[in-house]
């Protein structure tokens, strides 16, 4: 009688290293996509939460802020101040989020401000543009191009 064979043949190992490499096939995509989606969310969050203090900004200062860092934290044991409002956490007025960059650009006499957030890479980070400005509107460009005033805006 033979002896009974003990382990996996190569064919059997073979045939399990295929079947993994098939559904990581399908499964990486649908995870980059996913990381898209989330980037693109959350820059769109980051835009509301740019609005919302810079509106605060106005209300206690009689302006918008001259810079993005004028709503940034403020130095250890130093009170709010118009060049460190703390309505805004360092990573933000740093102006790099989550695969996106925020440029802040204030209007005449910082009565008005437009802010865009562009993908830092578009095959990784984003595919969508952002603009927003002292309307509150947030509008987004998909064409590759910038999003501007003229840009679609958010339903």
């Amino acid at each position: 009688m033979r002896n009974k064979q003990k382990g996996f043949s190569l064919i059997e190992l073979l045939i399990v290293v295929a079947i993994i490499l098939i559904i990581a096939a399908i499964a990486i995509p649908n995870l980059l996509r996913a990381k898209i989606a989330a980037n693109q969310a959350s820059a769109v969050g980051s835009l509301r939460t740019l609005n919302t203090s810079c509106i605060a900004f106005a209300t206690n200062y009689g302006q918008y802020p001259a810079a993005l860092t004028n709503l940034g934290p403020v130095a250890s044991g130093s009170t709010a101040s118009s060049t460190s409002a703390d309505l805004i956490d360092s990573v933000l007025s740093a102006g790099t989020k989550s695969g996106y960059t925020f440029v802040y650009t204030a209007g005449a006499s910082n009565q008005s401000y437009t802010i865009t957030a562009t993908p830092i890479t578009a095959a990784t980070t984003g595919q969508s543009m952002y603009f927003t400005d002292q309307s509150g509107v947030i509008r987004v460009n998909t064409s590759g191009t910038g999003a501007t005033v003229a840009s679609t805006p958010l339903g």
